[in-house]
């Protein structure tokens, strides 16, 4: 069973209302397959609605070319992976590694401002081809001769927009879906498990997708309905399932609900309140007022940071759980590196007295304008570099566990990445996949952990322990 992790305290026995977004979250993808066909499909349209060269349908597909949370910079050609501070810790332009002094040149400070209309984040699993598929084109473009082939930096990164956009639009690729569903989507008996659990609880269930009636009624159709066994299928299970709902507008317009017909899938407006049935559009505000629940008894859960996350939280105090679908494998890689971590660890506590101490005996000969420690200073260096050397091959060992160009998901270096910044100021709790969530009990109480602050650590170091016996 996987964990949940808790950013701010829930507790479950207040929430009414469970909701759900079904891509990514109620109904998983094999995001490696999925990630694979955008990318085909999205140079196909390339190359047939804008112009691109035929050239281009040879280009392989690199999974591990980018991860969630990136940033790609459409101006400059450069995609960022950054710190919680937005400070620019890896860089690559197109497919090329860009090197520290560069990236000062480029960004004069190593602070970016993301309110800037040229940064765009990839914050959804649904992004990586698209990341990936720009850094490719990136570089095309840069070897050119001419510049004329492909159009500039800023222009592809549109284009890209307008390909996938359409593809999820269009058919491309939830045809292809249709059509391959034991390729692309992966069943869990334990998530409808869960589901009929929490409803047991009294709970109340409802889906909010930006998915059309017609393909959500067919990936719940084959990932719920097989393993209901208290229900006569997903439309019973759920009080409410509204598609079409074009999160995050769902959350902050006031758009109406049509009611739709789940035999023929028509639909009709709707006049009435708001009640059990199946529904397109609408909003967040008309669904809290006719049902008559108060924000803090919802619990909304997504993928998507900015989609299923940041706007509900910003705007209508829903409470958020957000599924992050790499954390499975990120923690078991950490669990592999904690080993290196801790001989790095352990010679660190060897080097920061060192420094220290070189530090104060220089500050001491510029103050008496002597050259009185210049050996010992000497010496010391001599064992920082020695120090170092061990350090480098440990850090290296521990990187080539994660991403082979960017590490860690939640990590860059010892800091926490923008895109886990994210996690924790907008979700809730936090958890790999929804079925860790529902294994959980109806009842149970997340409790958030005191957090240590910079200054903590000197506190608990002077700290006399506590006799637990007495």
């Amino acid at each position: 069973m996987g964990r949940v992790f808790v950013n701010r305290t829930l507790n479950l026995k207040r929430i009414r209302y469970l909701g759900f977004d079904m891509d990514h979250t109620l109904v998983r993808y094999n995001s490696e397959n999925f990630e694979k066909l955008a990318h085909r499909v999205m140079i196909e349209k390339l190359v047939r609605d804008k112009g691109y060269p035929e050239s281009l349908l040879k280009l392989p597909f690199f999974y591990d070319r980018a991860i969630r949370g990136l940033i790609i910079d459409k101006a400059k050609g450069n995609t960022l992976k950054l710190s919680r501070h937005s400070a620019i810790r890896v860089s690559y332009h197109g497919l090329k590694p860009i090197d520290y002094r560069e990236q000062g040149r480029l960004y004069k400070s190593v602070y970016i401002d993301l309110r800037d209309s040229n940064f765009v984040s990839i914050d959804t699993a649904f992004s990586i081809a698209h990341a990936a598929l720009f850094m490719q084109l990136v570089d095309l473009r840069d070897a050119q001769a001419d510049n004329t082939t492909l159009p500039d930096y800023a222009h592809i990164a549109e284009d890209l927009n307008f390909v996938l956009d359409r593809a999820h639009r269009d058919g491309s690729l939830k045809d292809e879906v249709r059509k391959n569903l034991d390729k692309y989507i992966i069943k869990d008996e334990a998530l409808v498990a869960g589901l009929e659990r929490f409803k047991k609880h009294g709970k109340k269930l409802f889906i909010a997708t930006n998915s059309d009636y017609s393909y959500s009624k067919l990936l719940l159709d084959y990932t719920i309905n097989p393993f209901v066994k208290e229900h006569k299928s997903w439309e019973d299970l759920f009080e409410i399932t509204i598609t079409l709902s074009a999160k995050p507008r769902f959350f902050i317009d006031n758009q109406r609900f049509l009611k739709i017909d789940p035999k023929t899938g028509l639909m009709s407006n709707m006049d009435q309140k708001l009640g059990p049935g199946i529904y397109q559009g609408g909003s967040a505000n008309v669904f809290t007022s006719d049902l008559d629940v108060a924000p803090d008894e919802i619990l909304y859960i997504g993928d998507h940071i900015y989609g299923d996350v940041l706007r509900l939280k910003k705007d209508l105090a829903w409470r958020t759980a957000l599924v992050v679908e790499e954390l499975e494998e990120e923690i078991s890689k950490e669990r592999e590196a904690a080993p290196l971590l801790e001989k790095v660890n352990h010679l660190m506590d060897q080097k920061f007295p060192l420094e220290i101490k070189i530090d104060k005996l220089i500050s001491e000969q510029i103050e008496t304008g002597t050259k009185t420690h210049e050996d010992e200073i000497h010496k010391m260096l001599g064992e920082i570099s020695e120090i170092d050397k061990a350090v480098s091959p440990l850090l290296k060992q521990q990187q080539q566990l994660f991403n082979p160009y960017w590490g860690e998901v939640m990590r860059t270096g010892i800091e926490e990445s923008y895109f886990a910044y994210q996690v924790d100021r907008f979700a809730c709790v936090y958890m790999a996949k929804l079925s860790d969530l529902l294994a959980t009990s109806p009842r149970t109480y997340f409790r958030s952990w005191r957090r240590p602050l910079a200054h903590d650590l000197e506190i608990a170091k002077h700290q006399p322990k506590a006799d637990l016996k007495s």
